[in-house]
């Protein structure tokens, strides 16, 4: 099928995102868990799945539905460690949510823009879009609010979110001076008024400021100051915002009025992870197989379904229709691809490259350093490690195929790194996946599905 534009072309569970603030340092080391074989398949992978729930979709909805009126209902909530914070931090801060036994249902109290708690402590672990959007909340209540996380958060920028607070007239500060995490809010209500902040390193703190913009006081108008990454997310808050009832323009290009009409309860059905669903679409493309992607269609909230133009652009085929997304690989040419707006799925297509007939770029990403760990110095060492020439970019990389040799894949900590390279295990001999447990994060039963899919080709 013809496509259209998605995004710029060539050019309760346990608690368990590079330029870092306090300088640029080599690739850390990790404790891991015993490394995980990838069993190759024989012959192309074909079947359907539906991925757990979109973790962008529900953590988005958590916000919202904890500061509507009355009483929401989500369906489909994804089930994972960046979840389970998020839930745990809303439960601290006096919201009431109930869970059913699969915990993929969440009935939700509103507490209308009014937070119960006079001040809390709130440890977040790595969810980066836990301690965003919830550092703009709690602006909304009255008293002390500390959000902290592990150690590769307080090595996650936050100081954009953090002046563009203070501009709104919020007490918010780094005590620690490196402009990351630990964050101390004094709040006393959000009153209204106009903010700049950039836009270069997370679409997050501009999505974080919108969601609580609706409950302050008077009118907030966010002007984003130059380019700014990952717009598709920008997208997908103002859809879920909107279903609530917020009224946001856009006028011109880059500035946000906001108006204070708050949030009325509602009931969401979330979408399947379409940057999950990344993995399964790539099974299809390296073995020259058929999947189909369950419930999630091309018209999704998600920007990462646009994952699927870049395989079409280099040799896939694509059919959407209501049952999901289909996708069929065939031979594999490299592209040329500005990934900007679809970050969260560069590593799957390096993965995919290495398989293709000739060399890939991947550009316009360098805000993927400052993800789960540096991703671009990440996927070059690790597919440098397994025999390819790899380029690296300050914003990107070049792949250039060619065999893969055996190997054991580490993680850094980073589930999309785990994620991606299992795709790689499909068709490589010995390839095995370091601390496998870290896809926790996302999507705890990866591996379990991965190995549904392929077992009978396996």
């Amino acid at each position: 099928m013809s496509l259209p534009a998605r995004f710029p072309g060539p050019g309760a569970v346990p608690i368990l995102e590079s330029v870092s603030c306090r300088g640029k340092s080599p690739m850390p080391d990790f404790p891991k868990s015993t490394p995980r074989p990838i069993v190759p398949v024989t012959s192309p992978v074909t079947g359907s799945i539906r991925p757990p729930g979109s973790k962008s979709l529900t953590n988005r909805a958590l916000v919202l539905a904890a500061l509507a009126r009355g009483e929401s209902r989500l369906t489909g909530v994804l089930q994972s460690v960046d979840t389970r914070v998020m839930i745990e931090a809303l439960a601290t801060l006096g919201i009431s949510i109930t869970e059913n036994t699969s915990g993929q249902a969440l009935t939700i109290i509103g507490c209308e823009g009014l937070l119960p708690s006079p001040g809390a402590e709130l440890h977040l672990e790595n969810s980066g879009t836990s301690i965003r959007f919830l550092t703009a909340m709690v602006s909304l209540g009255n008293g002390r609010f500390t959000l902290d996380g592990n150690a590769r958060m307080q090595e996650r920028p936050i100081i954009d979110l953090v002046d563009a607070l203070a501009q709104l007239g919020v007490a918010t500060k780094c005590p620690g001076g490196t402009g990351c995490p630990p964050v101390q809010v004094d709040a006393s209500g959000l009153a209204g008024g106009r903010a700049t902040l950039g836009g270069s390193v997370s679409s997050q703190y501009l999505s974080a400021l919108l969601m609580a913009a609706a409950c302050a006081a008077d009118p907030v108008t966010l002007c984003v100051d130059g380019p700014l990454v990952s717009r598709p997310y920008i997208d997908m808050t103002l859809g879920l915002m909107a279903q609530l009832g917020a009224d946001v323009r856009e006028s011109p290009p880059g500035t946000f009025m906001v108006s204070p009409t708050g949030y009325k309860a509602a009931e969401i059905a979330i979408e399947p992870d379409a940057s999950a669903a990344s993995y399964f679409l790539a099974a299809a493309a390296v073995t020259s197989g058929r999947v189909t992607i369950e419930g999630l269609r091309y018209d999704a909230l998600q920007g990462d379904v646009a994952f699927v133009d870049c395989l079409v652009r280099m040799g896939c085929k694509f059919d959407d229709s209501p049952q999901g997304l289909t996708l069929t690989g065939g031979p594999l040419q490299g592209i040329d691809v500005d990934m900007n707006a679809i970050s969260d799925t560069a590593q799957t297509l390096a993965v995919v490259a290495a398989f293709a007939e000739s060399p890939t770029r991947i550009h316009g990403i360098a805000h993927a350093r400052h993800k789960e760990t540096d991703r671009v110095s990440a996927m070059v060492t690790e597919l440098r490690k397994l025999g390819l020439v790899v380029d690296e970019h300050e914003d990107g990389l070049t792949v250039h195929p060619g065999p893969l040799q055996p190997g054991v894949v580490e993680t850094y900590d980073d589930h999309r790194m785990a994620m991606s390279f299992a795709v790689a295990g499909l068709k490589t001999e010995g390839l095995a996946i370091a601390d496998p447990g870290c896809t926790s994060k996302t999507y705890p039963d990866f591996f379990e599905d991965l190995d549904h899919l392929c077992r009978v080709h396996q």
